[in-house]
């Protein structure tokens, strides 16, 4: 996956095809800021609202968003935190970490325009959003093989072969393999169940790649299953696939122990960002939106994107968008093995969240400006002004518009919405169970 998405030689989101763009009705897909000002508009809310909680801290206030596509969703948070002045002249930095070349100069021209676009430094009172990240972060695919399949010679490894050396009633016991990705060939290879793909992927041509499993284990079917009890309680299910992102496990840690201040010492989770700097004080906060299981362990989801439609995850590599769904639970269980000074809140259904969050009231807000305008456009025109029939029109379509984003990004129908699809998960200093805003909880809650 991060060959595919992100290498400098061909990655799907670091190379600039002209005339190529991944985002939107042209592009492969739409995601949440495009579809509806309000949605970045809202979390701009919820870092008010987390800003007020902790105590409306004047200074040393910065914010992250991680993967921010074309900076739509940070342009619509910065307009709304600038309504309030005290937040707005307490926030020091603005970070954007994303990996493609061509998306950080859209980013650019859209939130600096000429002004100087700098890299900055560690922070200190973070506010952290992650939308749509998780989901295109590397994973490990593993499928439980039972005992008659356990090979218990040796292992190979980048530096020779290692003798087990397990004693024979460990030979009896199922053992995680790896699926690895595999050139496709005439011959016959062990593969995971095709049904486990869409059936308008299964009648698509036959890619050049494809999940094959492994003969032995290796250190990652041997290291990465047994830190869960959630993996361990699947393992003797023959044939059972699950899906770990170590990576993810890795920058969701980070995030805790830039708002708890410290690593628990109990922690076995490796960072692949720079560690962050000890704090007197637990502060700041995480805000998670993405898409997959509440409480599940996420099986056999790759998949592929192309032009609105799902497509085989081998094939066309660099040209295709991949995902994989995120396991909520998992990134729960990383975060509080971080620090000891965080809570963790969800996930809950993005529906739920946004409505929490006013998003019904504040689209009312935008078609009642709609109206406003109107009315002022009339008075201006005069009643014999044709033009009126032509902007009334084009006014009712605005009006449509806005309420049909509203229901899209809230629904619960399948297939019709993305209400329950995503998940909100935040991440908040310790302070007794308070729920924040969007998660049953409220301002004097």
């Amino acid at each position: 996956m991060r060959q595919c998405l992100t290498s400098t030689e061909g990655g799907y989101y670091t190379t600039n095809r002209q005339g190529r763009d991944q985002f939107g009705q042209k592009g492969d897909f739409v995601t949440s800021p495009e579809i509806s000002q309000v949605f970045g508009e809202l979390f701009g809310v919820w870092l008010v609202a987390e800003w007020m909680v902790q105590g409306r801290k004047k200074h040393g206030v910065e914010i992250i968003e991680v993967g921010p596509g074309r900076g739509t969703l940070m342009d619509d948070l910065l307009r709304t935190v600038s309504a309030f002045k005290t937040l707005a002249s307490s926030i020091e930095n603005i970070y954007l970490v994303e990996a493609s070349a061509s998306l950080r100069a859209a980013q650019k021209k859209l939130l600096c325009g000429d002004a100087a676009f700098e890299e900055v430094s560690p922070d200190k009172t973070p506010f952290i959003f992650a939308h749509e990240f998780f989901d295109a972060l590397p994973i490990h695919a593993f499928q439980s093989v039972p005992p008659s399949q356990t090979p218990t010679q040796t292992l190979s490894t980048p530096t020779g072969q290692i003798s087990l050396n397990r004693a024979k009633t460990e030979a009896q016991k199922p053992q995680w393999r790896e699926l690895l990705v595999s050139p496709t060939v005439p011959s016959p290879v062990i593969t995971t169940s095709a049904s486990s793909l869409p059936s308008t992927i299964s009648k698509t041509p036959k890619p050049d790649f494809q999940l094959s499993l492994a003969k032995a284990s290796n250190p990652s079917s041997l290291l990465l299953p047994s830190q869960s009890q959630r993996y361990k309680d699947v393992l003797p299910t023959a044939g059972a696939v699950i899906e770990i992102s170590p990576e993810s496990h890795s920058y969701v840690a980070e995030f805790a122990r830039r708002i708890g201040g410290h690593q628990n010492p109990r922690s076995s989770t490796s960072s692949t960002v720079a560690p962050a700097p000890r704090k007197s004080e637990p502060s700041g906060a995480a805000l998670i939106l993405d898409y997959g299981p509440a409480s599940t362990i996420p099986t056999s989801t790759l998949r592929g994107i192309r032009s609105h439609q799902l497509v085989s995850p081998f094939a066309s590599p660099g040209e295709v968008d991949l995902s994989a769904d995120v396991d909520f639970m998992a990134l729960v269980e990383a975060a509080l093995g971080a620090s000891d000074n965080v809570e963790v809140h969800g996930p809950v259904e993005q529906g739920v969240f946004l409505e929490q969050l006013g998003i019904k009231e504040r689209a009312e807000m935008l078609i009642q400006g709609l109206e406003k305008k109107k009315r002022k456009a009339a008075e201006v025109a005069g009643a014999g002004d044709q033009t009126l029939n032509t902007d009334a029109a084009d006014m009712e379509s605005r009006k449509t518009t806005i309420r049909e984003a509203v229901e899209r990004l809230v629904s619960r129908l399948p297939g019709r919405g993305m209400g329950t699809l995503y998940k909100a998960l935040a991440i908040v200093p310790e302070r007794g169970g308070k729920r924040p805003v969007g998660f049953g909880g409220g301002l004097n809650a």
